[in-house]
């Protein structure tokens, strides 16, 4: 264990793995976001202090949630030396001793916090680009950046709206209990966001455990929604969406943790009952007879995950499948998506003319020069994909995406050097 405590990296994924169930607890007592999210901050400081030298706790949230909490109590005790301390049914139910609270941690009650947590971030007070951001900050812990590139703008821009979001809960004196199910009804369309987006981030995040293990987060949280929304089409696509994608990961990246292509995966890798599940739960869903936006991108996922060889795919369904995600969810991503699905059927120059106006709308996304790059590659315009994949490296999210793309630039000079004899 000593070897393994000593690995700033598990110290590092224990305390993201911590986080949603932490801050939900202390959000709990504190009733109050800031207040909430110093107190983990605080406990994780201490954390990295103390687990070299004493060793892992038995159970790092619970370690975390009671540090943190008596952290932001002696903090308060001090503060009160001058200031009077607010009644103590403000603050929070503070009367619980050290062994109730384990014993609720070890209750599975305790786990549906998060959500609950998810529900209040998600208050129809705030607009809903401020409702996914703040829920994504304060819920995950992704830092300003990571939710800037997933929204598409500036940190400075993401920065100030989750500064008016938790002004505005705040100002709004939101209640902290569990909403009641018309409440939650009202804002499962941005909870079902959210945890797609948490999901995205860690699936975007390469190999680096921390972050993937993001993905098991969101598929944990999907199912804990499928529980109170057990008749609902669109969080069983949401859910079989992600566990389609999930079952990949073992074939993404190589053993130096660069990414390996679909067409290019080992589909022998992939796992079989992330795989099955996903299915079964998408044909559930479809004979609801409701089609939604999360139900069309799992049809695709398993389009692919039906293909026995990546020259089997059923790439007219999947143009057909983008076509209809297009008319229900219009969006320059999604056409990107698109078309290279119609590059396959059609050739490179159909896909490079169906991408060509999202230049502007996608200035920042990287995978759009590294799309347009690769379809300009495959039609011999080796100047124009070179400076494309330069500036898809620029606008790299992570070390694996930059990589990928320094392995196409390494070929185009290899190719070139026989040229320039």
């Amino acid at each position: 264990m000593s070897q393994v405590i000593h690995d700033p990296a598990w110290i590092n994924s224990a305390l993201t793995a911590a986080r949603p169930q932490a801050i939900s607890a202390l959000l709990r007592y504190f009733r109050d976001m800031d207040t909430a999210e110093e107190a983990y901050q605080e406990a994780c400081l201490r954390a990295l202090k103390n687990w070299p030298r004493n060793g892992p706790p038995r159970d790092p949230v619970a370690w975390l949630i009671l540090v943190g909490r008596n952290a932001a109590l002696d903090g308060t005790r001090k503060r009160s030396r001058d200031v009077t301390l607010p009644p103590d049914e403000l603050i929070s139910d503070l009367t619980d001793a050290e062994a109730p609270l384990v014993e609720r941690l070890d209750d599975s009650h305790y786990r549906d916090d998060v959500l609950r947590l998810l529900f209040i971030c998600c208050h129809p007070e705030l607009p809903a680009t401020q409702q996914v951001a703040l829920a994504l900050r304060v819920v995950s812990g992704l830092s300003v950046a990571q939710i800037a590139r997933a929204f598409l703008v500036s940190d400075a821009a993401m920065e100030q709206r989750i500064t008016r979001a938790k002004a505005r809960i705040a100002k709004a004196d939101v209640p902290f209990d569990a909403p009641g199910p018309i409440e939650r009804s009202e804002r499962l369309a941005a909870v079902a966001t959210m945890i797609y987006l948490l999901f995205n981030e860690g699936y975007t995040a390469g190999s680096d455990p921390a972050r993937a293990s993001l993905c098991d987060e969101a598929i944990r949280l999907a199912r804990l929604l499928l529980r109170l929304f057990q008749t609902e089409p669109e969080i069983m696509g949401l859910t079989a969406l992600m566990l389609l994608q999930q079952s990949r990961l073992p074939a993404r990246f190589d053993q130096n943790g660069e990414v390996v292509l679909l067409e290019d995966q080992d589909r022998a890798l992939w796992n079989d009952n992330l795989i099955n599940e996903g299915v079964a739960l998408l044909d559930k869903a479809m004979r609801h007879n409701r089609p939604g936006a999360y139900q069309v991108q799992a049809a695709i996922a398993a389009t692919h995950a039906r293909a026995a060889q990546f020259s089997e795919t059923d790439w007219a369904g999947i143009d057909a499948l983008y076509a209809a995600l297009e008319r229900m969810q219009p969006s320059p991503v999604v056409t990107l998506n698109r078309a290279v699905a119609v590059a396959k059927l059609h050739g490179p120059s159909a896909g490079l003319s169906m991408i060509a106006p999202l230049e502007k709308a996608l200035s920042g996304y990287f995978h759009y020069f590294g799309a347009r790059g690769a379809f300009l590659l495959q039609l011999g315009r080796i100047e124009e994909a070179r400076t494309d994949f330069d500036r898809a490296i620029a606008l790299a999210g992570t070390p694996a995406q930059a990589a990928h793309i320094r392995n196409h630039l390494d070929r185009l000079l290899q190719d070139a050097k026989p040229n320039a004899k």
